[in-house]
């Protein structure tokens, strides 16, 4: 399986006016640096948790279809699958027809059963496309609060440290961590 970004979120959950308010900066001069320093926030804090924060595109391609006849959707929180494709050994896809599987569309399990067997990939590499859409939602205001404040916190001990500090930077600091390890999703396969 490889999950393949398409388009990522139109915004981030917060704004460059609320981290700088946060900041407690008035002047532009560091705007391009803060705004660099958020969407890295939220790139670490959705890779620690194993969530999406805000409404992205995602294609995954698979060699084969599972055994035991159920697709795990990787992404989370999952909101529509757009297309489900077969490609063909001259690479032409076609699309599995909606009648051959059910989706339980669950956003923190989401899986496609089949209700009969999908037709089989004509090539060994990626044969298989799925198109989703996964996300709290499209807006700032769909993503939890404790999540977009720990993105201001993380940005701020970023903008404030600046690669002065001495850290472990495989570990959220305490305080930060604590905000975000409810919404952390354990994989437990």
């Amino acid at each position: 399986m490889i999950p393949i970004l398409i388009a990522g979120p139109a915004l981030e959950p917060v704004s460059l006016a609320e981290a700088k308010a946060w900041l407690r900066i008035d002047g532009s001069d560091e705007d391009a640096l803060i705004s660099t320093l958020v969407t890295s926030a939220r790139l670490v804090l959705e890779a620690h948790t194993h969530q999406l924060f805000l409404e992205q595109s995602w294609k995954i391609l698979y060699d084969a279809w599972p055994s035991g006849g159920a697709l795990k959707i990787p992404l989370t929180p999952f909101m529509s699958l757009e297309a489900l494709q077969v490609y063909d050994a001259s690479g032409v896809a076609s699309d599995v027809s909606a009648s051959m599987f059910v989706l339980d569309a669950s956003p923190q399990g989401a899986r496609i059963a089949f209700t009969e067997p999908p037709p089989e990939p004509g090539r060994k590499i990626a044969g298989i496309e799925m198109r989703i859409r996964a996300g709290f939602g499209a807006s700032a205001a769909n993503v939890p609060a404790p999540l977009r404040q720990a993105i201001l916190m993380l940005a701020a001990r970023w903008f404030e440290n600046r690669g002065d500090a001495a850290t472990d930077a495989t570990a959220l600091p305490v305080e930060i961590a604590a905000l975000v390890n409810p919404f952390r999703r354990m994989r437990l396969a």
